[in-house]
Protein backbone atom coordinates (compact mmCIF):
# COMPACT_ATOMS: atom_id res chain seq x y z
CA UNK A 1 0.00 0.00 0.00
CA UNK A 2 1.38 3.44 -0.88
CA UNK A 3 2.21 5.91 1.85
CA UNK A 4 -0.56 8.29 0.73
CA UNK A 5 -3.19 5.54 0.88
CA UNK A 6 -1.95 4.40 4.28
CA UNK A 7 -2.15 7.93 5.69
CA UNK A 8 -5.62 8.41 4.24
CA UNK A 9 -6.78 5.10 5.66
CA UNK A 10 -5.53 6.09 9.11
CA UNK A 11 -7.40 9.40 8.84
CA UNK A 12 -10.57 7.62 7.77
CA UNK A 13 -10.32 5.18 10.67
CA UNK A 14 -10.07 8.08 13.13
CA UNK A 15 -13.03 9.85 11.52
CA UNK A 16 -15.19 6.77 11.85
CA UNK A 17 -14.90 7.02 15.65
CA UNK A 18 -16.41 10.53 15.65
CA UNK A 19 -20.17 11.18 15.91
CA UNK A 20 -21.77 10.52 12.49
CA UNK A 21 -23.17 14.06 12.36
CA UNK A 22 -19.66 15.49 12.31
CA UNK A 23 -18.24 13.69 9.32
CA UNK A 24 -20.76 11.29 7.76
CA UNK A 25 -20.80 12.82 4.27
CA UNK A 26 -17.03 13.18 4.00
CA UNK A 27 -16.49 9.71 5.43
CA UNK A 28 -18.83 8.21 2.85
CA UNK A 29 -17.02 9.96 0.00
CA UNK A 30 -13.61 8.91 1.28
CA UNK A 31 -14.75 5.30 1.72
CA UNK A 32 -15.85 5.07 -1.88
CA UNK A 33 -12.67 6.66 -3.20
CA UNK A 34 -10.38 4.57 -1.03
CA UNK A 35 -12.16 1.34 -1.97
CA UNK A 36 -11.71 2.12 -5.65
CA UNK A 37 -8.01 2.85 -5.08
CA UNK A 38 -7.54 -0.46 -3.28
CA UNK A 39 -9.26 -2.28 -6.13
CA UNK A 40 -6.99 -0.64 -8.69
CA UNK A 41 -3.74 -0.97 -6.74
CA UNK A 42 -1.60 -3.69 -8.30
CA UNK A 43 1.89 -4.20 -6.88
CA UNK A 44 4.63 -5.63 -9.07
CA UNK A 45 7.10 -7.28 -6.72
CA UNK A 46 9.91 -9.23 -8.37
CA UNK A 47 7.78 -9.33 -11.57
CA UNK A 48 4.96 -11.04 -9.66
CA UNK A 49 1.59 -9.22 -9.78
CA UNK A 50 0.11 -8.96 -6.30
CA UNK A 51 -3.04 -7.34 -5.02
CA UNK A 52 -4.51 -7.43 -1.51
CA UNK A 53 -1.61 -9.71 -0.55
CA UNK A 54 -2.56 -12.34 -3.17
CA UNK A 55 -0.85 -13.48 -6.34
CA UNK A 56 -2.55 -13.27 -9.72
CA UNK A 57 -3.43 -11.31 -12.82
CA UNK A 58 -5.85 -13.70 -14.56
CA UNK A 59 -9.38 -12.54 -15.46
CA UNK A 60 -10.80 -14.79 -12.74
CA UNK A 61 -8.60 -13.25 -10.05
CA UNK A 62 -9.18 -9.71 -11.30
CA UNK A 63 -12.89 -10.28 -10.63
CA UNK A 64 -12.03 -11.39 -7.09
CA UNK A 65 -9.85 -8.32 -6.52
CA UNK A 66 -12.57 -6.03 -7.86
CA UNK A 67 -15.13 -7.46 -5.45
CA UNK A 68 -12.73 -7.22 -2.50
CA UNK A 69 -12.14 -3.58 -3.37
CA UNK A 70 -15.88 -2.90 -3.24
CA UNK A 71 -16.51 -4.53 0.15
CA UNK A 72 -13.23 -4.21 2.04
CA UNK A 73 -14.29 -1.06 3.91
CA UNK A 74 -17.73 -2.39 4.83
CA UNK A 75 -18.80 -4.61 7.71
CA UNK A 76 -21.15 -6.85 5.75
CA UNK A 77 -20.73 -10.61 6.26
CA UNK A 78 -18.83 -12.39 3.50
CA UNK A 79 -19.16 -16.04 2.52
CA UNK A 80 -16.06 -17.30 0.69
CA UNK A 81 -16.74 -20.30 -1.54
CA UNK A 82 -14.19 -22.46 -3.29
CA UNK A 83 -12.55 -25.84 -3.54
CA UNK A 84 -10.14 -27.07 -0.91
CA UNK A 85 -6.68 -25.60 -1.32
CA UNK A 86 -7.71 -22.47 -3.24
CA UNK A 87 -6.60 -20.12 -0.44
CA UNK A 88 -9.92 -19.03 1.07
CA UNK A 89 -8.20 -17.93 4.26
CA UNK A 90 -6.29 -15.32 2.22
CA UNK A 91 -9.57 -13.59 1.45
CA UNK A 92 -10.30 -13.27 5.17
CA UNK A 93 -6.81 -11.89 5.75
CA UNK A 94 -7.23 -9.36 2.93
CA UNK A 95 -10.63 -8.16 4.16
CA UNK A 96 -9.17 -7.71 7.64
CA UNK A 97 -5.78 -6.26 6.78
CA UNK A 98 -7.11 -3.68 4.31
CA UNK A 99 -10.28 -2.86 6.27
CA UNK A 100 -11.04 -0.48 9.12
CA UNK A 101 -10.71 -3.29 11.70
CA UNK A 102 -7.09 -4.10 10.90
CA UNK A 103 -5.79 -2.73 14.25
CA UNK A 104 -7.76 -5.42 16.08
CA UNK A 105 -7.44 -9.19 15.83
CA UNK A 106 -8.28 -11.53 13.00
CA UNK A 107 -9.32 -14.72 14.79
CA UNK A 108 -9.56 -17.85 12.61
CA UNK A 109 -11.65 -20.85 13.66
CA UNK A 110 -11.47 -24.14 11.75
CA UNK A 111 -14.94 -25.48 12.50
CA UNK A 112 -14.10 -28.90 11.04
CA UNK A 113 -11.02 -29.38 13.24
CA UNK A 114 -12.79 -28.89 16.60
CA UNK A 115 -14.96 -31.70 18.02
CA UNK A 116 -18.65 -30.85 17.59
CA UNK A 117 -19.34 -31.09 21.33
CA UNK A 118 -16.65 -28.47 22.05
CA UNK A 119 -17.20 -26.06 19.18
CA UNK A 120 -19.87 -23.95 20.91
CA UNK A 121 -17.63 -23.40 23.93
CA UNK A 122 -14.67 -22.58 21.67
CA UNK A 123 -16.63 -19.94 19.75
CA UNK A 124 -18.74 -18.42 22.55
CA UNK A 125 -16.65 -19.24 25.63
CA UNK A 126 -17.65 -21.10 28.78
CA UNK A 127 -17.99 -20.71 32.53
CA UNK A 128 -16.11 -22.69 35.16
CA UNK A 129 -17.80 -26.03 35.83
CA UNK A 130 -20.08 -25.86 32.78
CA UNK A 131 -18.74 -29.23 31.58
CA UNK A 132 -16.08 -31.78 32.46
CA UNK A 133 -12.69 -30.16 32.13
CA UNK A 134 -13.98 -26.57 32.40
CA UNK A 135 -11.73 -25.63 35.34
CA UNK A 136 -12.03 -21.87 34.86
CA UNK A 137 -13.94 -19.26 32.90
CA UNK A 138 -12.68 -18.88 29.35
CA UNK A 139 -13.59 -16.35 26.67
CA UNK A 140 -14.37 -17.72 23.24
CA UNK A 141 -13.01 -16.87 19.82
CA UNK A 142 -15.89 -14.44 19.18
CA UNK A 143 -15.00 -12.34 22.22
CA UNK A 144 -11.29 -12.60 21.43
CA UNK A 145 -12.04 -11.02 18.06
CA UNK A 146 -13.85 -8.02 19.63
CA UNK A 147 -13.51 -5.04 17.31
CA UNK A 148 -11.86 -7.20 14.65
CA UNK A 149 -12.76 -10.08 12.36
CA UNK A 150 -13.97 -13.60 13.17
CA UNK A 151 -13.14 -16.05 10.39
CA UNK A 152 -15.27 -19.19 10.51
CA UNK A 153 -13.58 -21.65 8.18
CA UNK A 154 -15.39 -24.83 7.06
CA UNK A 155 -18.70 -23.32 8.21
CA UNK A 156 -20.59 -26.01 6.28
CA UNK A 157 -19.52 -28.65 8.81
CA UNK A 158 -21.17 -27.27 11.94
CA UNK A 159 -24.17 -29.10 13.42
CA UNK A 160 -27.74 -27.81 13.28
CA UNK A 161 -28.05 -26.97 16.98
CA UNK A 162 -24.99 -24.74 16.86
CA UNK A 163 -26.21 -23.23 13.59
CA UNK A 164 -29.23 -21.86 15.48
CA UNK A 165 -27.00 -20.25 18.10
CA UNK A 166 -24.71 -18.82 15.45
CA UNK A 167 -27.75 -17.33 13.69
CA UNK A 168 -28.79 -15.55 16.90
CA UNK A 169 -25.26 -14.19 17.22
CA UNK A 170 -25.37 -12.82 13.68
CA UNK A 171 -28.80 -11.29 14.23
CA UNK A 172 -28.29 -9.73 17.66
CA UNK A 173 -24.51 -9.40 18.01
CA UNK A 174 -24.75 -11.17 21.37
CA UNK A 175 -23.11 -14.29 22.74
CA UNK A 176 -24.00 -16.48 25.71
CA UNK A 177 -21.02 -18.43 27.07
CA UNK A 178 -21.75 -22.08 27.83
CA UNK A 179 -22.99 -22.36 31.42
CA UNK A 180 -23.87 -18.66 31.72
CA UNK A 181 -27.31 -17.04 32.00
CA UNK A 182 -26.02 -13.68 30.78
CA UNK A 183 -25.36 -12.42 27.28
CA UNK A 184 -22.51 -10.23 26.06
CA UNK A 185 -22.60 -7.76 23.21
CA UNK A 186 -19.80 -8.43 20.71
CA UNK A 187 -18.74 -6.26 17.77
CA UNK A 188 -17.02 -8.33 15.07
CA UNK A 189 -17.08 -8.71 11.32
CA UNK A 190 -17.94 -12.23 10.20
CA UNK A 191 -16.15 -13.88 7.30
CA UNK A 192 -17.11 -17.51 6.68
CA UNK A 193 -15.72 -20.04 4.21
CA UNK A 194 -16.61 -23.48 2.93
CA UNK A 195 -15.78 -25.91 0.15
CA UNK A 196 -19.25 -27.44 0.41
CA UNK A 197 -22.33 -26.60 -1.64
CA UNK A 198 -24.40 -24.94 1.07
CA UNK A 199 -27.45 -24.55 -1.13
CA UNK A 200 -27.53 -28.33 -1.63
CA UNK A 201 -27.12 -28.83 2.12
CA UNK A 202 -30.03 -26.45 2.70
CA UNK A 203 -32.22 -28.56 0.39
CA UNK A 204 -31.25 -31.69 2.32
CA UNK A 205 -32.05 -30.07 5.66
CA UNK A 206 -28.40 -30.18 6.74
CA UNK A 207 -27.88 -26.41 6.85
CA UNK A 208 -30.33 -23.75 8.00
CA UNK A 209 -31.68 -21.63 5.17
CA UNK A 210 -31.94 -18.53 7.36
CA UNK A 211 -28.32 -18.89 8.45
CA UNK A 212 -27.22 -19.36 4.85
CA UNK A 213 -28.81 -16.06 3.80
CA UNK A 214 -27.34 -14.30 6.82
CA UNK A 215 -23.84 -15.47 5.88
CA UNK A 216 -24.22 -15.07 2.12
CA UNK A 217 -24.94 -11.35 2.11
CA UNK A 218 -21.87 -11.13 -0.11
CA UNK A 219 -20.78 -14.50 -1.58
CA UNK A 220 -17.29 -14.52 -3.05
CA UNK A 221 -16.31 -17.43 -5.29
CA UNK A 222 -12.59 -18.17 -5.35
CA UNK A 223 -11.57 -19.83 -8.64
CA UNK A 224 -9.89 -23.21 -8.79
CA UNK A 225 -6.29 -23.21 -10.00
CA UNK A 226 -7.31 -24.87 -13.29
CA UNK A 227 -9.48 -21.79 -13.97
CA UNK A 228 -6.51 -19.45 -13.60
CA UNK A 229 -3.67 -21.39 -15.21
CA UNK A 230 -2.12 -18.13 -16.45
CA UNK A 231 -1.22 -17.36 -12.84
CA UNK A 232 0.76 -20.57 -12.37
CA UNK A 233 4.15 -19.12 -13.47
CA UNK A 234 3.73 -16.28 -10.95
CA UNK A 235 2.66 -18.68 -8.20
CA UNK A 236 5.58 -21.01 -8.91
CA UNK A 237 8.10 -18.18 -8.73
CA UNK A 238 6.57 -16.86 -5.51
CA UNK A 239 6.33 -20.26 -3.81
CA UNK A 240 9.89 -21.24 -4.70
CA UNK A 241 11.18 -17.99 -3.22
CA UNK A 242 9.08 -18.63 -0.12
CA UNK A 243 10.50 -22.15 0.19
CA UNK A 244 14.03 -20.78 0.10
CA UNK A 245 13.20 -18.18 2.76
CA UNK A 246 11.63 -20.84 4.99
CA UNK A 247 14.59 -23.19 4.75
CA UNK A 248 12.69 -25.78 2.68
CA UNK A 249 14.10 -27.48 -0.43
CA UNK A 250 14.42 -24.77 -3.04
CA UNK A 251 15.47 -24.57 -6.67
CA UNK A 252 14.98 -22.70 -9.90
CA UNK A 253 12.63 -24.14 -12.52
CA UNK A 254 12.86 -24.61 -16.27
CA UNK A 255 10.36 -23.12 -18.71
CA UNK A 256 9.49 -26.63 -19.87
CA UNK A 257 8.56 -27.66 -16.33
CA UNK A 258 6.38 -24.56 -15.92
CA UNK A 259 4.56 -25.39 -19.17
CA UNK A 260 3.85 -28.88 -17.87
CA UNK A 261 2.51 -27.45 -14.62
CA UNK A 262 0.28 -24.99 -16.46
CA UNK A 263 -1.30 -27.88 -18.41
CA UNK A 264 -2.19 -29.88 -15.30
CA UNK A 265 -5.67 -29.65 -13.69
CA UNK A 266 -4.45 -29.44 -10.05
CA UNK A 267 -7.38 -31.05 -8.20
CA UNK A 268 -5.71 -30.05 -4.91
CA UNK A 269 -5.25 -26.48 -6.15
CA UNK A 270 -2.54 -24.22 -4.70
CA UNK A 271 -1.89 -26.52 -1.76
CA UNK A 272 -1.08 -29.34 -4.19
CA UNK A 273 1.10 -27.01 -6.26
CA UNK A 274 3.06 -26.06 -3.18
CA UNK A 275 3.61 -29.67 -2.17
CA UNK A 276 4.70 -30.56 -5.70
CA UNK A 277 7.29 -27.79 -5.71
CA UNK A 278 8.75 -28.97 -2.39
CA UNK A 279 8.91 -32.57 -3.66
CA UNK A 280 10.38 -31.75 -7.07
CA UNK A 281 12.90 -29.28 -5.62
CA UNK A 282 14.17 -32.07 -3.38
CA UNK A 283 15.07 -34.22 -6.41
CA UNK A 284 16.15 -31.44 -8.78
CA UNK A 285 19.61 -31.91 -10.26
CA UNK A 286 21.95 -28.90 -10.15
CA UNK A 287 19.26 -26.83 -8.45
CA UNK A 288 16.90 -26.62 -11.43
CA UNK A 289 13.53 -28.38 -11.61
CA UNK A 290 13.08 -30.06 -14.98
CA UNK A 291 9.95 -31.64 -16.45
CA UNK A 292 11.37 -35.07 -15.57
CA UNK A 293 11.49 -34.08 -11.89
CA UNK A 294 7.73 -33.58 -11.77
CA UNK A 295 5.25 -36.21 -10.62
CA UNK A 296 4.21 -38.76 -13.23
CA UNK A 297 0.61 -37.54 -13.44
CA UNK A 298 1.77 -33.99 -14.19
CA UNK A 299 4.13 -35.21 -16.91
CA UNK A 300 1.38 -37.38 -18.36
CA UNK A 301 -1.17 -34.57 -18.43
CA UNK A 302 1.17 -32.29 -20.34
Amino acid sequence: MSGELSDLQDLLDRMERLPPSECSDLTSLLKGWLASQHAAEVVEKDSIPQQFGMIGDSPAMRKVFDLIGRIVRTDIPVLVLGESGTGKELIAKALHQYGARRRKKLVPVNCAAIPAELLEAEIFGHMKGSFTGAHKDRIGYAEEAEGGTLFLDEIGDIQLDLQAKLLRFLQDGEIRPVGSNKTKKIDVRIVAATNRNLQERVKKGEFREDLYYRLAVMPLELPALRERSGDIPYLVKFLLAQQAADGLPAAKISDDAIKAMAAFAWPGNIRQLQNELIRSATFAQEGVIQRSDLSDDIQAAS
